[in-house]
């Protein structure tokens, strides 16, 4: 009776022993397959269609076992390893197809933003509104001297009968296309990227499209952390592109501005200059008395050879 009784206890034991592990492949079935349909969800927004355009999906739908069929030779183990590796392979492919995307979208913004930059490059930069001869450096001055207004012929170097130049003709494929290899940066600060391009062009020699892209960076961003750097280097790029007359104003404006700013004492330097250049003595001399009483420091340390060098240009009393 004993043994009567011990059999169908063995065979219920085994029953409970296998409900755990039924439970547990349930369970890994369940999760595999949530983990394939959201694949293919997936696969639906990256690979659209089957015309040739696109790549085909690797992950499938399963098929449904047919009833009475019989079993796959392979075991269970060895069929979650194969659907495993299918969808690490497809997630692969798919992570590689988006950085090859947003990388090709990155490049389309850079090459869009140069072309803005050089389609104007032939057309006249704008500039701050000329200042009224009084206020011309007289400022600086406190008001105790007030310098002789420039004349028209020494600002644009030509005389009243001296007809309009012609217009300059575009930029040369050779030249859009050396801009075009110039790349803008793209950081998470705007501002300086828009300054950065825009030393870059003035680096490589391009003064034109420097002047635009500077002008746009001082006009869009006029409170950014380097706006003493983009109006001195906005000046200079007119100094340095034969327009002294333009870059007066914009050197005199950074150092009224913010006589504290970073590049104030060089904008002082470079206004000397640009007046040197004109041959306007006069407001060179003040620009450079201005410049070593307000700055003794920098005159005699970082700015002391350029200083000395713009000096010995001038006869200053």
């Amino acid at each position: 009776m004993n043994r009567a009784i011990a059999a169908p206890l063995a065979v219920l034991a085994m029953a409970v022993a296998a409900i755990p592990a039924n439970a547990q492949d349930n369970s890994t079935e369940a999760r595999l397959r949530k983990a394939e349909t959201e694949i293919r969800a997936l696969q639906r927004k990256v690979f659209p269609g089957s015309d040739g355009k696109y790549f085909e999906p690797e992950v499938t739908a399963a098929q449904p076992a047919s009833t009475g069929a019989a079993r796959p030779s392979t075991t269970a183990v060895t069929d979650i390893l194969a659907r495993l590796d299918a969808l690490e392979s497809q997630l692969a492919r798919l992570t590689s197809q988006t950085e090859e995307n947003t990388n090709a979208i990155a490049q389309l913004g850079t090459r869009l933003g140069a072309l803005e930059v050089t389609s104007g490059a032939a057309a006249t930069a704008a500039t701050p509104k000329p200042l009224a001869p009084e206020a011309n450096l007289s400022a600086m001055t406190g008001g105790a001297s007030r310098p002789a207004p420039i004349p028209a012929s020494a600002t644009t170097g030509t005389s009243a009968s001296t007809p309009p130049a012609a217009k300059p003709a575009g930029p040369t494929a050779q030249r859009l296309a050396a801009v075009q290899a110039i790349a803008k940066p793209q950081t998470d600060d705007p501002g300086k990227d828009e300054y950065d391009y825009g030393f870059r062009l003035w680096d490589a020699g391009f003064f034109p499209e420097a002047q635009q892209q500077l002008s746009l960076y001082v006009e869009k961003y006029p409170r950014h952390a380097q706006i003493s750097y983009g109006r001195n280097l906005l000046g200079r790029a007119y100094l340095d592109g034969g327009k002294p007359a333009e870059a007066a104003p914009w050197f005199l404006k950074n150092y009224q501005a913010d006589k504290q700013g970073a590049r104030a004492p060089d904008s002082l330097l470079f206004l000397a200059e640009a007046m040197i250049v004109q041959k306007d003595t006069k407001r060179a001399c003040i620009a450079l008395a201005e410049f070593s009483e307000t700055y003794p420091a920098v005159a005699t340390g970082r700015l002391k050879s350029q200083y000395n060098a713009d000096r010995a240009k001038v006869k200053c009393n």
